[in-house]
């Protein structure tokens, strides 16, 4: 591979042993130092070669700025904050990591969908605060395998929960219009050619699919009102899919559901919002019943080290082979 000037945009400083370890010695990367584009060197993004991006947007100006870069990588999955038009106009491939964290992210899901249907937040409470009765039995808990999971988004992710699943006993339903016919019987999942119609039948929903205009949004007051009554709900994929704070306030302050298990978030940090300061302050109608975690269904250490490697991997597959791995086109 001939030299090659590699950028990276923000979170990871110097010295990047694992993309070092990837690239070889013929790269040399810089650091720009920043999630605003606004901040990023003209002059410096003129150099480069390749661009691997972490938290960063990239603009429509940032793209102007890049006259020598021949590829884009996403550390990650969501490319949301990639401006995908402004790099196929200039001929710029795009690439993502959509395989780094599979079963990390699964493995959470299965966690919270576990935790949550079991009552272990809320049995933990009312361990803690207890008053008259240690064994209280008033929460409702149906049993695991007489329970419908419905799954959206059955892709490596969506399919890894499948397996996880399995063995528990439940009837996994799945929605995903984008696998091929027959990715049912392969996998092994009731199969709804269209969500409404599979979500009277869930018990529980996990949220396995990538944020577009299509999906955007796509958990609003419409969508619980289709849901089944008492259901449990849990989002390890984009922030996004939630319409608002407000929508799931209402959910489960009425009780429609009975528990949600958010990795993701439509704004993080969360801001001040009734939900989230009643969910801060441990309030009594709220208790075990929303658990948050900030976005590190993805984190282990091994999927740390794969997910850097790969991206620096895609740079230098491309360059020396000419290999577009995982290219996401507009």
């Amino acid at each position: 591979m001939t030299r090659i000037r590699v950028g990276i945009t923000d979170h990871a400083p110097p010295p990047f042993e694992v993309e070092r370890e990837a690239l070889g010695p013929d790269a040399e990367l810089v650091f720009l130092n920043s999630r605003s584009a606004l901040d990023f060197d003209p002059e410096i993004l003129k150099t480069l070669d390749a661009l691997l991006v972490w938290r960063a947007s990239i603009t429509g100006k940032t793209v102007d700025h890049l006259e020598r870069c021949r590829i884009v990588v996403r550390y990650g999955v969501g490319y949301d904050a990639i401006d995908l038009s402004s790099l196929s106009q200039k001929g710029i491939p795009f690439c993502n990591v959509p395989d780094y964290g599979t079963e990390e992210v699964a493995d959470t899901a299965c966690a919270m969908l576990l935790g949550l249907q079991r009552n272990i937040g809320l049995y933990d409470v009312s361990s803690r605060y207890f008053k008259g009765s240690w064994q209280n039995q008033s929460s409702e808990t149906p049993r695991l395998s007489s329970s419908s999971l419905g799954i959206i988004g059955v892709g490596r992710i969506g399919t890894a929960l499948v397996n996880r699943m399995k063995p528990f006993g439940l009837k996994i339903l799945g929605y995903d219009p984008y696998q091929p016919s027959g990715h049912e019987k392969a996998v092994g999942y009731k199969r709804f050619q269209f969500l409404d119609q599979m979500l009277p039948h869930c018990d529980l929903v996990s949220f396995h699919c990538p944020l577009t205009d299509e999906t955007r949004g796509m958990l609003n007051a419409s969508f619980l009102d289709k849901l089944k009554s008492g259901s449990i709900l849990v989002n390890t994929a984009r922030g996004g899919l939630l319409e608002s704070f407000d929508v799931l306030e209402k959910a489960l302050k009425e009780d429609w559901i009975r528990a949600a298990g958010l990795d993701v978030l439509p704004e993080e940090p969360p801001g001040s919002h009734p939900l989230i300061e009643a969910w801060r302050n441990r309030e009594d109608w709220l208790e075990g019943r929303l658990w948050i975690n900030p976005h590190l269904a993805f984190f282990s250490n091994q999927a740390w080290y794969e997910m850097r490697y790969k991206a620096a991997e895609t740079v230098k597959l491309f360059f020396e082979h000419g290999i577009l791995r995982n290219r996401i086109k507009e």
